[in-house]
């Protein structure tokens, strides 16, 4: 078949716990959903104020699309901050550092798409305050 699709409602979703005292962030396993082989993708919600693990991906490019509230990504060494309202889109370079963060009071829901499909090339990082 030439296509693959899962709907909204229909989407498991994983509970991501990062920090002591914030509510953990939900992610979807679309690549396994939709059967991806040239790529990887999730589907991430961030409640208000919780933030991601700083990383970095050393092979894949990532493309991150926000599809509901706000999204504050912290980008580079040292950081750069950029706010994302919805719809915005960023595409970050492989070796990038990377922070996902909901500074806002409403939850965030994010597509973040990355090529190629690789996994364990990402370095952990000190968080940024």
């Amino acid at each position: 078949m030439g296509f693959r699709a899962v709907t909204g409602p229909d989407q498991p979703y994983e509970e991501r716990p990062y920090r002591d005292g914030e509510p953990p962030r939900l992610v979807a396993d679309l690549t396994s959903a939709l059967d991806l082989r040239q790529s990887r993708a999730r589907l991430w919600r961030y409640p208000p104020h919780t933030r991601g693990r700083r990383h970095l991906e050393q092979a894949q490019e990532e493309v991150f699309a926000v599809l509901e509230g706000t999204l504050t990504m912290l980008l580079g060494d040292p950081p750069e901050r950029v706010e994302l309202p919805s719809e915005s889109v960023v595409a970050v370079d492989p070796g990038t550092p990377i922070q996902l963060r909901n500074d806002s009071d409403a939850e965030a829901v994010v597509f973040v798409y990355g090529s190629p499909p690789e996994a364990g090339t990402g370095q952990l990082l000190d968080d940024v305050d």
